[in-house]
């Protein structure tokens, strides 16, 4: 028997979630916790403020048994932004839902900067509410999503929340969406290994998590930021499943000349992967026409299957199924 909550109404996500934390809010874990100007009249300030031991979060018990129907949650992460784990996220999910038979969803945790809706095409969709939590958006029967960039007013509205806000509304998505059975749980994350991070972490560890894929790109100034993103699963327990190398060179169409455009000073994630102890999962090749699927919403693996990079692509996906078992 699923346990669920009363339905929640779909939020604003500019002023709603949650609805008793105030705009400055330090956190419940902070030193300041009920003690700064912004907890004044809040009606948690006086729990806060004290020194009782905080009881276990009510929302796990909800979320234990969301979850008990997804058989596998993988994190996409990435140390420094704009190296494409959003774009390997999304062909991720299409190659997963591209066998009919198998449910996948991808859960979009990139709070301030939600771009998961844009690159598969439905972010002129919204969320609807129902008695048993609220419906993913349908890219197709059988890939579900859920992201925050659904329940802003418009693509322009900033989200500019701190911790407790986007503790909120992640905890939302995993115990109030309704994923159904799920073969595969796609999580794109925000760059760094800050709260939202966190937060994934620590409402997952009864859920279990399959593991991580870490992407980057070829130069040093991308691979110190994946070194501390590999440190922070090794903290927190999560098994790194493999490194994935985006925009690793480019094959002129015309000349067929093949060009660095991040050139790799250190060794790559080759060498990275070496000295970091994980396995190198492959290497993607810079093809223009996989930016130009994410702008138009289709899926660059269907439109261009004859591309070097749809090729590794599928290679990185079918060793992911190895390292899991699922082959």
């Amino acid at each position: 028997m699923l346990a669920v909550q009363a339905p929640v109404p779909v939020p604003n996500a500019i002023n709603d979630v949650p609805e008793n934390a105030p705009e400055h809010c330090p956190g419940t874990e902070s030193e300041l916790a009920g003690k700064s100007d912004a907890c004044d009249g809040c009606a948690n300030q006086e729990i806060c403020a004290s020194n009782t031991p905080k009881g276990p979060d009510p929302a796990l018990p909800f979320i234990r048994e969301r979850m008990s129907t997804v058989k596998r949650k993988i994190l996409v992460l990435s140390g420094k932004g704009g190296v494409g784990k959003s774009t390997f996220t999304a062909q991720l999910g299409w190659a997963f839902a591209s066998d009919e038979e198998t449910q996948t969803g991808i859960m979009d945790v990139d709070i301030c900067g939600p771009s998961i809706p844009t690159i598969l095409g439905i972010a002129s969709e919204q969320v609807h509410a129902s008695s048993s939590g609220w419906s993913p958006v349908y890219v197709q029967d059988n890939l579900g999503v859920m992201s925050v960039g659904f329940m802003l007013p418009s693509a322009k509205d900033a989200v500019m929340w701190r911790g407790p806000k986007k503790n909120g509304i992640i905890a939302q998505f995993l115990k109030d969406v309704d994923w159904g059975v799920l073969d595969y749980l796609v999580i794109d994350t925000p760059p760094g290994t800050s709260d939202e991070h966190l937060s994934i972490v620590q409402f997952l560890k009864e859920s279990g998590i399959d593991g991580a894929v870490v992407v980057t790109t070829p130069q040093e100034v991308a691979l110190q930021d994946v070194r501390r993103e590999i440190d922070f699963c090794r903290k927190v327990g999560i098994r790194v499943l493999g490194v994935v190398e985006n925009m690793a060179g480019f094959v002129c169409p015309g000349c067929k000349t093949e060009s660095q455009i991040f050139k790799p000073t250190t060794g790559g994630a080759r060498r990275l992967a070496q000295d970091m102890g994980v396995e190198m999962l492959g290497s993607v090749p810079l093809d223009p026409r996989i930016g130009k699927s994410a702008d138009y919403g289709v899926s660059f693996l269907d439109e261009y299957p004859d591309s070097p990079a749809t090729t590794a692509y599928l290679d990185i996906i079918d060793r992911i199924k190895e390292i899991l078992g699922d082959t």
